[in-house]
């Protein structure tokens, strides 16, 4: 009976063993079990991103401008034309020698492909190096070892906006961009001094020389950083306004004096005018400096910084051709004698032309910024459609309370501020700012102007830049007046 006892006494025990080697094993195998997993789920990630990289991504990737390798396309393709929207050939081939029709007028715009590339040339180079022909010429062209005629490249840029636009700035040196607010349909953009890309060979060494001091070959509309001058104000009003929301509209200030002093900074308005009592809406409209200058000083840096980051300074632009960044300087940290100037468009701060009509077309389109882009379309050589390029937006930056207020304001400035005189009698409503940056110790200034029109459906929008306006006489407020007619001519 004893051993009988025992032996069962030593099954119960191993079947404890067993139990407890079995909870061991199990909490051991849990992380193995983990693991392989984790390596399924990775692997399954993989394949499909496989997937979606060949099925979606693959072209555009192939088609960025970086990719260095496109060019060897060239040895079986003749580079494909360009065109603007209402289908003026822009750039086209002839026996691999790139041809530009208009000489200047598209330069930077287009580009050129030679030495290196730019404009059009850059963004859309994957697309002039593939060859949609007809499948049956493309296989005779092989066996004859000729090269295929490559696709078409249709532009967003209008033939006529484009060609006022260079007029209008006639031999003043600056940057215009005329944008669908809409869409982000670059329509017009031009930059001088600027250059024939039919002589690349001349200009690139001209503008390699030991001795040039000249910038023709950038493109100011997208890589000029200029200081923004009173088109500022309209983000300083932006920044007032989400500071103070309920009190902004209860702003007033009383321009007395042709110059006052702020934060040990004396302050002036333009010719040193004085405006008298103001409420904020008119402090815009009469481009009120010493107005602006007492708003900045009432800001929090901080909360002012993130307002400007918003609208995407110290940012990268959502634009795919080379582009620079815009800079606001000020923080929390700041040096409180920097204010009173930065608040209206001096100081260190800079932007592009193109970064503001970004702007300005946000405010247009509702506070959503759309994606500024210039090829609509891709076709073969006989106009058979390639691909759609559709419009993209980046992000709704401003609420419609913000639009309404900054629309009402803008308003006002055309007609009966710093612009009323360049747009009376214009047959549709418009909305902007100008301004008047200061440069070289005051002895010169740049002329801006960032709008839209019309009022109630914004079609078109507009930023300019003129360099040694006071030099020249060209004025960025009466250039706008005149392409925004041409767009309305063109619609009629």
């Amino acid at each position: 009976m004893q051993n009988g006892n025992k032996k069962d006494m030593t099954l119960e025990q191993f079947k404890e063993k067993e139990d407890k080697n079995n909870i061991i094993n199990e909490h051991l195998n849990r992380p193995i079990l983990g693991v392989a997993y984790l390596f399924g789920f990775l692997i399954m990630g993989l394949i499909v991103y496989i997937l979606h990289f060949m099925i979606v991504e693959k072209d555009e990737v192939i088609a960025n401008a970086a990719n260095s390798r496109l060019d060897s396309f060239a040895a079986d393709v003749v580079r494909g034309d360009i065109v603007t929207e209402d289908g003026k050939t822009i750039a086209t081939s002839n026996d691999d020698e790139r041809y530009y029709p208009y000489d200047n007028m598209f330069a930077h715009a287009v580009g050129f492909s030679k030495y290196t590339k730019a404009g059009i040339e850059l963004v859309g180079n994957y697309y002039l190096l593939e060859s949609h022909s007809n499948i049956l010429e493309r296989f005779i062209n092989t066996l004859r070892e000729d090269k295929n005629q490559g696709d078409t490249v249709v532009s967003t840029l209008n033939y006529d906006l484009q060609k006022k636009a260079y007029e209008a700035l006639g031999n003043a040196d600056g940057a215009v961009i005329v944008m669908e607010p809409d869409t982000g349909k670059i329509l017009a953009m031009v930059s001088k001094p600027d250059f024939n890309p039919n002589d690349i060979d001349a200009v690139w060494e001209e503008a390699n020389s030991e001795n040039y001091t000249g910038s023709m070959l950038l493109n100011r509309a997208t890589q000029g950083l200029y200081p923004p001058g009173s088109t500022f104000k309209v983000l300083t009003t932006l920044a007032f306004m989400r500071q103070n929301p309920r009190k902004f509209k209860d702003y007033h200030y009383n321009c007395a004096n042709s110059e006052q002093i702020f934060n040990s900074v004396t302050v002036h308005c333009y010719g040193k005018k004085t405006h008298g009592e103001e409420d904020l809406s008119e402090a815009l409209a009469n481009s009120c400096n010493q107005a602006y200058a007492d708003i900045g000083t009432g800001l929090d840096l901080g909360e002012w910084k993130e307002t400007l980051e918003s609208m995407l300074y110290n940012k990268n632009l959502p634009y795919t051709g080379a582009s620079a960044t815009s800079r606001f300087y000020l923080d929390k940290d700041s040096n409180s004698g920097y204010v009173p100037q930065t608040a209206f468009g001096q100081g260190d701060t800079l932007v592009t032309p193109l970064h503001n009509a970004m702007i300005i077309s946000t405010i247009a389109n509702g506070g959503l910024m759309m994606k500024p882009y210039m090829i609509d379309s891709v076709e073969n050589y006989e106009g058979k459609l390639v691909k759609k390029f559709s419009p993209s937006s980046y992000d709704t930056l401003m609420t419609s309370d913000e639009v309404e207020t900054l629309t009402e304001y803008m308003r006002k400035v055309v007609t009966q501020g710093t612009a009323a005189d360049y747009f009376a009698g214009a047959s549709y409503q418009a909305a902007g700012k100008t301004g008047t940056a200061e440069y070289a110790d005051g002895e010169h200034d740049f002329s801006w102007f960032i709008g839209f029109a019309d009022i109630e459906k914004p079609e078109v929008a507009v930023s300019i830049v003129i360099e040694e306006s006071d030099v020249n006489g060209v004025k960025a407020t009466s250039v706008a007046r005149t392409l925004m007619d041409e767009f309305y001519r063109l619609k009629d």
